[in-house]
């Protein structure tokens, strides 16, 4: 299974980009489900397992993050 989300925080304040990720959290560990997330919200960096840096279409950095508590 796998989830796909592009921006999904872009258009929301703090509070509904907060609930919108810790909904996407929870299905990951619920349902055993990989979340993709594409973003540019450096809020949200924290919740993942890892991170990949793209920049003109190439990977530039591909660390493995901390995972959220």
């Amino acid at each position: 299974p796998l989830v796909f989300a592009d921006e999904p925080t872009a258009a929301l304040d703090a509070t509904a980009g907060h609930e919108v990720t810790e909904l996407l959290v929870e299905l990951g560990r619920e349902r055993g489900t990989t979340v993709v997330v594409v973003t540019h919200d450096n809020r949200i960096f924290h919740l993942a397992d890892r991170i990949v840096h793209i920049e003109d279409g190439r990977i530039v950095d591909g660390r493995l993050s901390g995972v959220a508590a």
